[in-house]
């Protein structure tokens, strides 16, 4: 348990949005694209879906290399390297375009890799580098940290010639603290988002997820879910503003584009005890204090151990005093048996390193370093649960994950400010009525990838068998743990003039699952800001145009 108790002290900052809403003109002209200014605790994802994870095809000659070579150089944008012509060649590219791949299934030579990669180093060279290569018709992929969980932004699904625009020179981070907030370049990671935001005060904290290497412009579009956002919400709750590339290469701030458009020390114990600890979680957990988070992980093997078994590990946090955490949690969780010498406490940017998963004796200016996450190959599949599961139900899935020491669950609760959020706020839907969400996982490493296609469908098994037990009409997704299981399309024919009709009803499979009612309205803000489609990928969201012809996958 982790109990960073300054947070609190300055928590009453973070909740009035509309304090942070005017910022001056002359702010933005300074900015670099795709700065989001955000209060710790507050952001906005629905105006940097089209930037973050964006893509575009065509299938083109040499000729067509050589004119985006030309058209960049012309621009002044350099910082780009070609498919290499030779074995040889290819060093600085590869190196490029693995940096950031961070699921190791799409590492495989037989990916499709991108003809070019570009790595713009300012907001201009973004914008030119956008212009260039819609002159040549490519498909586009926008790559932030590379998290996304199919490699939607480094991949393309239908083998289509396509370029990478890598954000990762543009990771600039300025806090205002006369403002209370932060602009934060799309390419920046959440653990630089945290450490600038530490070093320019030690009573501020940002709400949004727990990976330190995580892209922030890709994290905002999906929503942003962290362990403190039962107090303060999602990371996308709490942008106040953004700056936003269009298709066209133009700059748009919100104005512009329409705006609204702890951890628990392994004790011994049976199946029994961990049926029965797992099944007074999902009943404890959504109903305890905003402060509070208290997450489970359900998986084979024994945390630090060689020993095959299944086991359950709580991990908490708690805005507050640590004797304070032990004497609630005693109170509705006796079962847990939680000391004092269980907790830790902290800061909140130490919390940071602490579900980071870094090593100990890490420092904070650890949080910079992109070559931080351990990098291996995973399936992931996601659900919410708006009713406690049965005990014959978890008892079932134990048995399920008995089978696979490879997979695991991670259930996060809900509850406190997210329900009293709108599920209209912003395009994430997910609040008042969801118990907690379920992350499924398989993990393996290159020796076992034999052994990938087992994985994915003892997963999968997983999924289909949890279904009685999850929300359903439509069974909902976070659209951060991207499953292409859950559908896809493939952009067969731009000029063609099949109707807009299909391609929106085709994507509503998996749209609707990802963002409920919402769907909708993206469909009509993608629609104006991006009506000929140019930011897509194989789970996007399409406009009402005639411009779409595909085909279902």
């Amino acid at each position: 348990m982790v109990c960073p108790q300054t947070a609190q002290r300055f928590s009453h900052l973070l909740l009035n949005k509309d304090h942070f809403l005017p910022m001056l003109q002359q702010q933005l002209e300074n900015l670099t694209e795709n700065d989001v200014p955000m209060k710790a605790f507050r952001v906005n994802a629905l105006v940097l879906l089209s930037i973050c994870m964006p893509i575009f095809v065509c299938a083109l000659g040499h000729q067509y290399v050589d004119m985006l070579q030309s058209c960049l150089v012309d621009h002044g944008v350099n910082n780009f390297s070609l498919y290499p012509s030779s074995e040889n060649d290819g060093a600085v590219y590869f190196s490029l375009l693995d940096f950031s791949i961070q699921n190791l299934r799409f590492s495989d030579p037989m990916t499709p890799k991108p003809v070019a990669i570009i790595v713009p180093e300012s907001r201009e060279q973004l914008m030119d580098s956008v212009v260039c290569c819609r002159r040549g018709a490519w498909e586009i992929r926008v790559r932030c940290g590379g998290h996304s969980y199919e490699g939607s932004s480094y991949v393309s699904g239908d083998g289509s010639p396509f370029v990478v625009i890598d954000m990762m020179s543009l990771s600039r981070v300025s806090v205002d603290m006369d403002l209370e907030v932060a602009w934060v370049e799309g390419g920046a990671t959440l653990g630089q988002t945290y450490y600038a935001i530490s070093e320019a005060s030690h009573v501020h904290g940002f709400s949004a997820g727990s990976c330190p290497t995580v892209g922030i412009g890709g994290h905002i579009a999906g929503g942003g879910f962290g362990f403190m956002s039962r107090k303060y919400g999602l990371a996308a709750d709490n942008v106040v503003d953004a700056l936003l590339v269009d298709a066209d290469g133009r700059l748009l701030n919100r104005a512009e584009m329409g705006g609204g458009v702890l951890g628990h020390p392994w004790r011994p114990g049976s199946k029994r005890d961990i049926l029965k600890l797992v099944d007074l979680w999902q009943h404890v957990a959504p109903e305890l204090d905003d402060e509070f988070y208290l997450s489970a992980f359900v998986g084979a093997g024994l945390p630090g151990t060689t020993t095959i078994g299944i086991s359950a590990t709580f991990k908490g946090f708690y805005l507050g005093r640590k004797t304070e955490a032990v004497s609630i949690l005693n109170q509705v969780f006796p079962e847990l048996g939680i000391l004092e010498d269980d907790c830790k406490e902290m800061s909140w940017i130490e919390s940071i390193l602490y579900f980071g998963d870094l090593k100990d004796g890490s420092s904070v200016s650890s949080l910079n370093d992109r070559y931080l996450q351990h990098k291996n190959y995973f399936k992931a599949k996601s659900d919410y649960v708006q009713n406690p599961i049965s005990r014959t139900g978890l008892k079932s899935a134990i048995k399920l994950l008995e089978k696979q020491p490879k997979g695991y669950v991670i259930l996060d609760p809900y509850g406190g400010e997210m329900t009293r959020i709108s599920s209209e706020s912003i395009a994430f839907p997910h609040r008042q009525g969801n118990l907690f969400s379920i992350q499924y996982r398989v993990e393996w490493e290159e020796e076992d990838n034999f052994k990938s296609r087992d994985y994915i469908e003892w997963i999968r098994g997983f999924y289909d068998a949890m279904a009685p037990h999850v929300s359903s009409g439509p069974r909902a997704a976070y659209v951060n743990y991207m499953d292409l299981d859950l559908g896809v399309m493939e952009l067969l024919n731009m000029s063609s003039a099949a109707g807009c009709g299909d391609a929106v009803e085709m994507a509503r499979t998996w749209g609707e699952k990802y963002f409920l009612k919402n769907y909708d309205r993206l469909v009509r803000a993608k629609t104006i800001i991006d009506p000929s489609n140019v930011f897509r990928h194989q789970q996007g969201i399409p406009p009402m145009s005639s411009h779409c012809v595909i085909a279902q996958s």
